[in-house]
């Protein structure tokens, strides 16, 4: 099952990147006094309880700058173009999330923007076997004193349920607020695929960089809207396909915008598919566009892959564009391979999807990505890996003491995952995990696929 997606909505100001970086452990998003600080969105893993999700940031909704000129006081709330852009981000939000966050202020009281998104929020939540989807957590922010928290009940006015008092800033509430809603996650019904598939492929990269043309190509006709205008295809569009006798499940997506260039409403909620696309995968093609080259949001997006701990193939599209020399294809490699390092183990393909050259590459390569993602290693290959990797290079220590490596074995695929039994986890250099994981590369390939390695300690 793939991670819950929890989605933090609210007007400007009132402290959802705040918030974000409460439940992301980190710092993660720009904070800042001005509304609007927050114009991408920003994604990030959390946990609480034992229970793993993926937390959304989103930029507010400003009634005022949708009035072209207007004061704050000369704004009516009423604005069909404000109730417009206020409904869209909240339609999308309680389509796509799990659950949904909904920060307000204390020190503001219920303002008509509140009631606005508490009523679209309300309108369009549905029931599912008599509870209400996605839940909604009404998030009191700024109540930093026993007076605020008091003040906290006036906004029962805006019919969400219990409100929870919370400072972002400070952690306090926040617990309270984090218990319901793991209860909530824990309580989601399981997704059902109404079709099986053997592997299960998404095509992720930047706006225009070809996806929606390969996929076309790949089924062999006109399913999905193609266009030069970037951001065209906003839904993930899921298409079943049968190839040499598996049934591969398809997901086009809409492309991840770079950082200040995702705007508010349908652009934040296409990202939150893009995101669930990647958590739904097996294998992951991320397109780079040949032309433009290898650049920083292709490296964002790979980034997402990883931290998913999923398969990935790269493929380089519009070859067909690129002025051809006798090293081009060399040099962009490389290129792409020193921005990339960290999935170094992904293969490199270079196609053109408008003329169809190397096309056929892709759907063989990503099938044989996914099934070295599911090999299970004999525990008598990994402990002769391990052993000749020790003797090959031995282990540094710390303080004067050294590692010692007692023995492995492979406790789950999809990714491939060792348990490595050693005397301390901390003696253990991330520079020799890496040695040893590129050993075990060495013996077996695992083309495409992250493994990864669990350290734990015992006496000997």
């Amino acid at each position: 099952m793939s991670k819950p997606i929890v989605a933090i909505v609210g007007r400007p100001n009132v402290g959802k990147s705040t918030l974000f970086n409460r439940l992301a452990g980190e710092r993660l998003a720009v904070v800042d006094d001005i509304p609007g600080t927050t114009r991408d969105r920003l994604y990030a893993n959390s946990d609480w309880a034992g229970q793993d999700f993926a937390v959304v940031d989103t930029g507010g909704i400003d009634p005022i700058k949708v009035a072209q000129g207007a004061g704050r006081q000369a704004l009516s709330v009423g604005s069909a173009d404000f109730v417009s852009q206020i409904r869209t981000q909240a339609e999308q939000a309680i389509r796509e999330a799990d659950a949904v966050i909904f920060v307000v202020d204390v020190e503001d009281g219920v303002t008509p923007a509140d009631l606005e998104v508490a009523e679209i929020l309300r309108r369009f939540q549905r029931k599912e076997g008599g509870e209400l989807r996605p839940p909604v957590f009404l998030a009191v922010n700024k109540a930093d004193s026993s007076a605020r928290r008091e003040a906290a009940g006036a906004f029962y006015e805006l019919g969400m349920g219990q409100p929870h008092p919370i400072s972002a800033v400070h952690g306090t509430g926040t617990g309270d607020l984090l218990d319901e809603l793991v209860a909530a996650l824990r309580s989601l019904p399981e997704p059902q695929e109404d079709v099986e598939q053997d592997v299960a492929i998404a095509l992720l990269g930047k706006p225009n960089a070809g996806k929606s043309t390969l996929f076309n190509k790949l089924i062999g006709e006109e399913r999905v809207l193609v266009s030069e205008i970037p951001g065209t295809t906003r839904d993930a569009v899921d298409t079943m396909l049968q190839w040499q006798g598996q049934q591969l499940r398809l997901i086009d997506t809409a492309g991840l915008k770079r950082r200040g260039k995702i705007t508010p409403g349908v652009d934040k909620f296409s990202s939150i598919r893009t995101l669930r696309a990647i958590e739904r995968a097996d294998v992951a093609l991320l397109l780079i566009d040949g032309v433009e080259g290898i650049t920083a949001q292709d490296a964002h997006i790979a980034g997402y892959i990883q931290e998913a701990w999923k398969s990935a193939v790269l493929v380089v599209n519009k070859w067909d564009a690129v002025e051809k020399t006798a090293s081009a294809q060399d040099e962009m490699a490389a290129r792409i391979r020193n921005a990339l390092k960290f999935i170094s183990y992904a293969p490199l393909i270079f196609i053109s999807a408008l003329t169809g050259a190397g096309v056929g590459q892709v759907l063989p390569t990503a099938v044989k990505v996914a099934e070295e993602r599911h090999v299970q290693l004999s525990t008598s290959m990994i402990n002769k890996v391990l052993g000749e990797a020790q003797d090959y290079q031995p282990p540094s220590g710390k303080s004067g003491r050294s590692l010692r490596i007692y023995y492995g074995t492979q406790v789950r695929s999809d990714p491939p995952t060792f348990l490595i039994y050693v005397n301390d986890p901390k003696l253990v250099h991330f520079s020799y995990q890496r040695f040893l994981e590129n050993r075990l590369r060495a013996a077996y390939g695992y083309l495409g696929t992250p493994i990864r390695l669990v350290f734990k300690g015992r006496s000997g």
